[in-house]
């Protein structure tokens, strides 16, 4: 399923791809209603997330299947081109559909995201450890992961949101299984994604990278990405962490509709 928001029909549509643990109503319906002021918006559930999050089956979160199904949603709604916008792993998910199908992106904009670890060496550690951390879900229970992922430093600055808002990002991540978060790791995590960087030189669309200065890992990745990246502009965003779009709301989209208008 999709979260729709029609906008003039002039417009290029957006697509949203959201991140592990997200859905598409979890951008923020003031956000989504935001971006449709200049074209219809689109923001996808990957599967075994958002309100089907029953309706999968453990080969539909493979990395090639899903950045496929992205792309088959766009032919569904008739949308030839679209903005493209993800975050973290919607973002390499993104970034993986504008390198295989770039006549379909319009622009890319990449929120804090990575073109993947550059050794295949990192590459098996890291699947190494996203299999732990899967197995320990199975056993432990998604209560315990919930409060393990938003104890990670890369979330420290979650801590100064809104508590009613706080508890809507732990209840969004309380409402997905043991089973689609572990095979979304084992499916979609860092390590089991190609390395994109040797492809970056030849990104075609025009790419927006959005970090928040102080998630230091994606500023860094941000600006390296930006010097390698041909049609690319980097755009750090003060008193942010990684989640710009709940941290910095106003800022993204602003950033957001200078970029794609």
């Amino acid at each position: 399923m999709s979260v729709v928001i029609e906008g003039p029909p002039e417009g290029i549509p957006y697509l949203l791809v959201h991140g592990f643990t997200g859905a598409g109503a979890r951008w923020g319906r003031p956000l989504l209603e935001g971006l449709a002021e200049a074209g219809l918006v689109r923001a996808v559930d990957l599967p075994g997330h958002g309100p089907k999050s029953d309706d999968w089956q453990p080969d539909d979160l493979q990395w090639d299947r899903v950045v496929d199904g992205l792309v088959a949603e766009l032919d569904e709604a008739g949308i030839r081109r679209a903005h493209w916008i993800g975050y973290s792993m919607g973002g390499r998910l993104a970034l993986a559909a504008a390198l295989t199908y770039p006549e379909r992106v319009a622009t890319l904009t990449l929120e804090s995201a990575s073109p993947g670890l550059e050794t295949a060496r990192d590459r098996a550690a890291r699947r190494a450890r996203d299999g732990a951390l899967a197995q320990a879900i199975l056993e432990r229970g998604v209560p315990w992961f919930v409060d393990f992922w938003a104890s990670l430093p890369l979330f420290r600055t979650q801590a100064a949101l809104p508590a009613q808002v706080l508890e809507r990002i732990r209840q969004g991540r309380l409402a997905h299984s043991a089973a689609v978060l572990a095979a979304s790791l084992r499916g979609l995590g860092t390590g089991t994604q190609p390395s994109y960087w040797p492809r970056l030189g030849k990104l075609a669309p025009p790419t927006l990278l959005l970090s928040g200065a102080k998630d230091r890992k994606f500023e860094a990745l941000a600006r390296q990405m930006t010097s390698a990246i041909p049609r690319a502009t980097h755009r750090s965003i003060p008193g942010a962490g990684h989640t710009l779009h709940l941290e910095a709301p106003q800022e993204w989209a602003d950033a957001l509709r200078l970029f794609t208008r």
